[in-house]
């Protein structure tokens, strides 16, 4: 096993570098309007007027700042600080606080909406540049957007974070992520990508809060922060929020008689939507909500969720091919299943079973991931065009009418996906 998991660290690096970041520092810097084009679509063709979406900014921001905290190379420190200025100078609502949805290509304000899911991902990357370089401005608007969500997103009644309001933070009765999704106040998506950038903030405040009082030597790559000290009080707010949100995931998302993640709800919890299953969001809330409570540290949190991080994982092998690839999701009200096999599904179950190895030390896991990475080089990976397709279909064409790149296709589950396998020791 060990050889296999040297092989398995050397071609997620070697995918990372030259294959998905390369393809972005070559074909998506928008030299003329500043930040990144917006799309480039499933054929390889740039469209440079394209909307900029405030969810495709913040994932390049988070990947080219957890590369640069990792490798160290100064073209992804370029790259995280193109995007970091690009979103507090265009993306951020200096009026009304939060991150606008969307902008034009010459970085002017288009859909203004405050969705929850998009300010979460701001947060991310934010406070990843923060891990890679101490910068204080990008702790400090990460910190905003923290307080942002709380204010406006937390349902202070039933507990849990609504999905969207106006500019103003007015209701919005359109409160969808996008026209695929069921149109309920609450989702478990958003839930998933806000306890993924509060996760990531408090891993960010702890490193600070370290370097304060030791000879604290970041990651590779990294900058000594300087005269930034944490408040306890900052803290043990955003410790109070990651343990309301995996009390939400454990007790109310999780459904208890399936062990699958149910997808939307109603304010009080309803469930809505009829009965969905989300194989790729199973999987990836297994290792979210595991990473959640070891950020969190504490024995307790770590002890309920372990056996649930378990049965969730287990609970996606519904939607598991003999290939390894793993289906998206399946609609068992009325029979159908999304059997296009989507890249970033493939990514997040890599991760979700190495998870599961690591720290369960279930060899079956390791040889889950390792098949699906395989599939993920013989059908994903362009290897020619760089970077990966959105998808295959059943009968295994490449599909071509979703973007290579845009506003939901990211440099995102893939590096990350590469860079967990390259930081985690297993």
């Amino acid at each position: 096993m060990k050889k296999e998991v040297k092989k398995l660290k050397a071609e997620v690096q070697d995918v990372l570098e030259n294959n998905i970041l390369n393809f972005w520092l070559n074909r998506m810097v928008d030299e003329e309007n500043g930040g990144f084009y917006g799309r480039i679509d499933g054929n390889g063709v740039l469209h440079p007027d394209a909307e900029k979406g405030a969810i495709l900014n913040a994932r390049i921001l988070w990947a080219f700042s957890a590369s640069y905290r990792v490798m160290g190379k100064p073209e992804y420190l370029e790259a995280a600080t193109r995007a970091k200025r690009y979103i507090i100078d265009h993306f951020i609502d200096q009026d009304f606080g939060g991150v606008y949805w969307s902008l034009d290509s010459k970085g002017c304000p288009l859909d203004t909406k405050k969705q929850f899911y998009a300010i979460g991902f701001a947060i991310y990357g934010l406070s990843e540049y923060v891990r890679a370089t101490g910068d204080r401005e990008a702790l400090d608007y990460a910190i905003d957007l923290y307080d942002c969500i709380e204010e406006h997103a937390l349902d202070k009644e039933n507990n849990g974070y609504i999905e969207a309001m106006t500019r103003d933070w007015q209701p919005i009765a359109d409160m969808r992520l996008s026209e695929l999704d069921a149109n309920y106040p609450k989702s478990q998506n958003t839930h998933l990508h806000i306890i993924e950038p509060y996760t990531n903030l408090l891993r960010c405040l702890k490193e600070l809060k370290n370097a304060e009082s030791c000879n604290y030597v970041p990651a590779i790559g990294s900058v000594m922060p300087i005269n930034i000290t944490v408040p306890q009080e900052l803290m043990d707010c955003v410790e109070k929020s990651l343990r309301n949100l995996i009390d939400i995931f454990t007790d109310r998302i999780l459904n208890p008689e399936t062990h699958h993640l149910d997808l939307f709800f109603e304010n009080d919890w309803t469930r809505g939507a009829g009965a969905l299953e989300s194989y790729g969001h199973d999987i990836e809330c297994s290792w979210l909500m595991h990473e959640a409570a070891l950020v969190l540290g504490d024995k307790k949190v770590l002890q309920k969720v372990e056996p649930i991080v378990r049965m969730v994982a287990q609970a996606s092998e519904k939607g598991l091919n003999a290939d390894g690839s793993l289906v998206h999701e399946a609609n068992l009200d009325k029979g159908l299943v999304d059997s296009d096999l989507h890249w970033w599904v493939q990514a997040e179950n890599v991760v979700g079973w190495i998870n599961i190895y690591q720290y369960f030390g279930d060899e079956g896991a390791l040889e889950k991931a390792i098949h699906c990475w395989q599939y993920i080089k013989d059908n994903l990976i362009d290897w020619d065009g760089g970077e990966w397709w959105w998808s295959r279909d059943k009968e295994g064409h490449v599909n071509h009418r979703d973007d290579k790149a845009g506003f939901w296709k990211c440099p995102y589950h893939n590096s990350r996906m590469c860079l967990e396998l390259m930081e985690r020791v297993f």
